[in-house]
């Protein structure tokens, strides 16, 4: 009987899944079956399958987030039509300096991450929770957290101490990097698409809701954006990025906002919604750019911090060979990737308009210094692949 690997991504109102059929995972990348459930919390969820017309949910007011849950195993295990779950993958945001690699997990591990929620608390708590409830409901079946800090123990060790007295870094206060599972997919999708040019000085950029930069070196991390929490680095949807930290102590000290008031600023009310005041979504701020001087801002600002970040590793790397853009703005907005390309002209980036119109593969011109280059991303199948080598032989 064939085996079958599930694999979870929890964020605070959504859960992407995926299964994928462990014979298959190293000749193909894409899975038997994948979807996401949205909007949980709002009474009538949505669900998404592959192509399919998304359909809507009623979960239960009182317990969403395991309703979901729930949702998703009862569908799973249709999808598995009698073949053998073998695990269930998730990805976990945050594994602190001890875990450095994926792991199965226990209850003694699950209290452990929990310890991290504090440095995650958009992600963290909801992975948790999926755990822990198929810790309870299936403890037959293995669960192993797959962590997006696990890609960036390779940047040196200036690169992770913060300017901070030493203690601290002793103590765990360090940079750590996120959107690892991302990244470590374009280890293995850029060098079957672009030879061996992907191990040279590239800069891989995740844009989505949360957004990052990445700078590899011979395909491992040397340096990225973020750093000690998920707050940190590029302007997002709705987090600020790098700020002053004098601006916290200022919001606290003159504005009188509680810690919780501050967090919720930082993670829920800043970025490109903070600064529009309309939306954290580039889809929306686009069509109202000309006439909404705030949406036109931030924008704007979006991709000055994407490309004031970019020079900066440039810096570190001493040069760039190719420029990766990945998740839904990477993946899908031409116009931001036009505005980036633009801006990088002094690297010698010259863009292909109407390649990047198309979202194609390369949509750098064939005289660009700079190969640029869309990749959609796979953070499911890295974290299929981990849990199948955690849980082989168990």
């Amino acid at each position: 009987m064939s085996a079958c690997i599930l694999v979870l991504n929890c964020g605070s109102s959504s859960i992407k899944f995926a299964l994928f059929d462990v014979d298959l995972l190293t000749a193909r990348h894409d899975a038997l079956w994948r979807g996401e459930i949205q909007a949980i919390g709002s009474g009538r969820a949505t669900v998404r399958e592959g192509d399919a017309t998304p359909s809507t949910v009623a979960l239960d007011v009182a317990q969403p987030y395991h309703a979901a849950l729930l949702e998703i195993r009862t569908r799973a295990r249709e999808q598995l039509d009698g073949r053998h779950l073998m695990a269930v993958a998730h990805r976990v945001v945050h594994g602190g300096s001890k875990y450095v690699m994926p792991v199965r997990v226990t209850l003694a591990v699950l209290a452990e991450l929990q310890s991290y929620i504090p440095l995650a608390p958009l992600h963290q708590p909801f992975a948790l929770e999926a755990i822990g409830t198929f810790l309870e409901e299936h403890p037959d079946v293995p669960q192993v957290a797959c962590f997006d800090t696990s890609f960036h123990h390779t940047v040196p060790t200036v690169e992770q101490v913060l300017p901070l007295p030493y203690a601290l870094f002793e103590r765990g206060m360090r940079r750590y990097g996120f959107h690892g599972l991302s990244y470590e997919y374009m280890t293995y999708a850029l060098p079957i698409r672009h030879g061996d040019r992907a191990k040279g000085r590239t800069i891989v950029a995740h844009l989505g809701s949360g957004a990052s930069l990445c700078a590899m070196q011979d395909l491992a991390s040397v340096a990225t954006t973020m750093g000690f929490s998920a707050l940190d680095g590029l302007m997002m949807g709705t987090r600020c990025g790098a700020i002053d930290p004098g601006v916290v102590l200022h919001l606290m000290e003159v504005e009188a906002l509680s810690l919780e008031q501050v967090g919720h600023l930082l993670y829920h009310a800043s970025g490109l919604l903070g600064v529009s005041g309309v939306s954290a979504d580039p889809r929306v701020l686009l069509p109202r750019e000309p006439n909404d001087a705030r949406c036109a801002l931030a924008l704007a600002l979006y991709v000055r911090r994407i490309v004031r970040e970019i020079g900066a590793l440039v810096a570190v790397l001493g040069g760039l060979d190719m420029l990766v853009f990945t998740a839904g703005i990477g993946e899908h907005n031409a116009v931001i990737r036009e505005r980036v390309m633009a801006a990088l002209a002094y690297l010698g980036v010259i863009a292909d308009p109407v390649a990047n119109a198309g979202n194609a593969a390369v949509v750098s011109a064939p005289q660009s210094h700079v190969r640029v280059v869309v990749e959609p991303t796979n953070e499911e199948w890295v974290a299929a692949r981990h849990a199948f080598a955690c849980t082989r032989g168990a």
